[in-house]
């Protein structure tokens, strides 16, 4: 089976599906098998289930495919390239990383030689601006790409005191107004302004070009850099390829969004990793200083590599998304009957649903344990129907040879009547 665990960083989502997994498994086997064997509609359920994983699994494979094929055609000059089994288009994406060439932009995966294990500090830099802000207390945070995301992490800075800049490929000039954020419709107007943290809030799959097109140039020399990804060892890696060596570089993921922290950030996990972080002291207060506008929230804040967040994740947070991505085909909804556990269900679908599709490929993509959690939740399905049916036909073999048994007990009939001797 999945066997899943509570892991570190749980997000709500996981949470549920934790209590969904403890509330049915305090159930007998008999009881699932009952519910299977004498309602009428079960067998056909089983089976959309079946279809609806089935087609996930495809969705993400096509994209996949789609990919390889196109990063295959750049690099061979060609425009048609066989087509490749599931197994391998995974490996070869995560294993043929473009080091940063401008082709297939989406294949730039980490190097083997720059995983989290290789942990690259600042020895010899010194800063030669101690004091980098007017108010030490305060920051000058740049939010690149002001989506959803990037907005509902502002508010809370600005409510802080930091004085927030922000830049994005739509216009939020007006949001941006509103929330008391300085909006900039040139990047290059934003790095002059030289800000003290770069916080990247764009999608996974963009986050490679977002990241080239920055004129690093006009920043700061100390500029700490931010990402708040789903996956972790992905900017890690980006940042350590393309960003000069004397910035700073902060991995963190706040496991809650707009959704499940509207209500306030208390008890919800922030993760984070000082991948790398200049030896002068006000480098290192500035970092804290980020980190503390979380903790002050009362979040709960937990260091761990950027490799072990994504073992973790890949356990949690994309198993959560697959069986709330699967169950969304199968268009539930309420009934008249509902069970607490049924409800978990439905909010669990309403909660992945309103995330694009390109975050749940990300974290299939960007996330080198991903694949085998697909597998793992696949045998887990398979080893499911597996029991039910071998009940089945355990049933159905003891009702036969229960009857042929029947047949040997009963008297054996005479075929003929008997013949007289005396003739």
């Amino acid at each position: 089976m999945l066997t899943v665990k509570s892991t570190p960083i749980n997000t709500k989502g996981y949470e549920s599906l934790l209590n969904l997994v403890e509330n049915t498994c305090g159930d007998s086997f008999d009881l699932f098998y009952g519910l299977f064997m004498y309602n009428k509609n079960s067998l056909e359920m089983l089976e959309r289930l079946d279809f609806a994983f089935e087609d996930l699994r495809k969705q993400l494979m096509a994209r996949l495919h789609d990919v390889v094929r196109e990063h295959l055609s750049d690099n061979a000059g060609i425009g048609k390239v066989q087509s490749l089994p599931d197994e391998y288009v995974h490996q070869l994406l995560l294993k043929n990383g473009q080091n940063g060439s401008a082709a297939a932009p989406l294949l730039s995966l980490p190097s083997e030689d720059l995983r989290s294990g290789d942990v690259v500090k600042l020895n010899n830099y010194k800063s030669n601006d101690a004091n980098q802000s007017d108010d030490n207390s305060k920051l000058k945070i740049a939010i690149v790409g002001f989506g959803n995301f990037g907005q509902f992490l502002a508010k809370t800075f600005v409510r802080h005191g930091h004085r927030v800049l922000a830049y994005s490929r739509s216009d939020y000039s007006l949001v941006a107004q509103e929330l008391g954020v300085s909006y900039f419709n040139n990047i290059d107007d934003l790095c002059e302004q030289h800000p003290e943290v770069i916080l990247l809030c764009t999608s996974i799959l963009s986050t490679e070009k977002v990241l080239k097109s920055l004129p690093v140039q006009r920043l700061k020399r100390s500029t700490l850099f931010v990402d708040v990804l789903s996956v972790k060892e992905f900017p890690r890696n980006l940042f350590l390829q393309h960003l000069p060596r004397n910035f700073d570089i902060l991995c963190t993921h706040p496991m809650f969004g707009p959704e499940s922290g509207k209500n306030g950030w208390n008890g919800l996990a922030f993760v984070f990793d000082k991948v790398r972080i200049g030896i002068d002291e006000s480098r290192s207060s500035r970092c804290d200083q980020f980190l503390d506008i979380f903790a002050s929230e009362g979040c709960r804040m937990v260091e761990m590599s950027c490799a072990e967040h994504d073992w973790h994740a890949a356990g949690s947070q994309f198993i959560t998304h697959t069986t709330g991505r699967f169950l969304e085909k199968l268009e539930l909804e309420g009934t008249p009957i509902d069970t607490k556990g049924y409800e978990t269900l439905l909010s669990l679908v309403e909660n992945t649903a309103g995330d694009s599709f390109d975050l749940y490929y990300g974290l299939f993509l960007y996330n080198r344990n991903a694949m085998e959690q697909l597998e793992r939740f696949d045998l887990a399905f398979e080893s499911v129907k597996k029991q039910l049916f071998d009940r089945l036909h355990g049933f159905y073999r003891q009702q036969v040879f229960k009857h042929e048994e029947k047949l040997h007990d009963s008297p054996e009939r005479r075929m003929l009547p008997k013949i007289s001797e005396d003739k």
